[in-house]
């Protein structure tokens, strides 16, 4: 049986992410009735129907959407091919370490200046990611390490953890809890909890003091965002101790949580990536972790 092309791989994503052929074909620019015949002879090679035409609107079968699911691991990995060897090949050697805005960045400004101490140390390109996306970009080749902290999607990726800290409560000056010197998960139930994009049940179980029965507070980007509708009454946070540390302030207050899960922070790189820069890099965060875990 022949084997399915990298552009057959290709074109089957976007329609099975659109299911819809008129779109997917937009999409790829290129016109619908290439993009159909391509799917039919891409169900041939396989021998299998990957999608369900009974109705007018398409829908993928159980083959589907298990070729859905392994045939973007190969595009992944395919890509982060492209981007690694690409950039090998520069004339100077750089290192893509990615965090989000917050504890991840504060993390990564020790963890930098330390390694750039090495001899002969690679140029360091910072890109600055939105939650969740950290993971993602480490698989698809667009960074080489990341900083994150919290649950994350660690398929295909190697950890190392670097910090563990409680998480406190944190609610507005003016909130009847704030009078508390202590507190418990239940205590916070019933009160809305902010909601971060894009986040899976596990994340959002792990910001939510009653993953049970949670009550959506509003949508923020960033930990900016975050004080404010607290400050604002809008909402309550589980934040990290490091977090809180760094942010005092007169209308908002922290309260320690008896029994939730603490917070950890972890450096991720890409599973069988042998560049010894990232592996110095993950070094240099381990050791730094280990002399510092105060400042860090």
């Amino acid at each position: 049986m022949p084997e399915p092309e990298i552009r057959e791989l290709r074109y089957f994503r976007a329609v099975a992410e659109d299911l819809n052929i008129t779109r997917a074909a937009e999409r790829l620019g290129i016109a619908q009735p290439p993009l159909s015949r391509a799917m039919r002879q891409l169900e041939r090679r396989l021998g299998v129907d990957l999608f369900d035409r009974s109705d007018q609107r398409i829908a993928l079968t159980t083959a589907g959407e298990t070729f859905l699911k392994e045939s973007a691991q190969v595009l992944d990995a395919l890509d982060a091919t492209v981007r690694r060897t690409q950039r090998a090949g520069l004339p100077a050697r750089t290192l893509v370490v990615t965090a989000k805005p917050g504890v991840s960045t504060e993390l990564l400004h020790g963890i930098v200046e330390q390694f750039l101490t090495e001899p002969d140390a690679p140029e360091i390109r910072i890109t600055i990611s939105g939650f969740g996306e950290q993971e993602g970009m480490v698989r698809d080749g667009r960074a080489d390490v990341a900083i994150l902290g919290g649950p994350f999607d660690d398929h295909g990726l190697e950890s190392e953890l670097l910090v563990v800290e409680p998480r406190v409560a944190a609610l507005p000056a003016s909130h009847p809890l704030a009078g508390r010197e202590t507190l418990a998960a239940e205590d916070l139930a019933g009160l809305p909890t902010p909601r971060w994009p894009g986040s899976n049940d596990a994340q959002s179980n792990f910001w939510s003091s009653t993953p049970d029965n949670p009550v959506d507070g509003p949508l923020v980007q960033d930990s900016s965002q975050l004080l404010e509708v607290i400050a604002f009454s809008q909402a309550v946070a589980l934040v990290p101790t490091s977090l809180a540390r760094r942010n005092g302030r007169p209308d908002i207050v922290y309260r320690p949580v008896t029994d939730v899960a603490q917070y950890e922070t972890v450096v991720v790189w890409q599973a069988g990536n042998r560049s010894p820069w990232v592996a110095r890099f993950v070094q240099t965060a381990l050791k730094r972790s280990i002399e510092q875990p105060g400042e860090l």
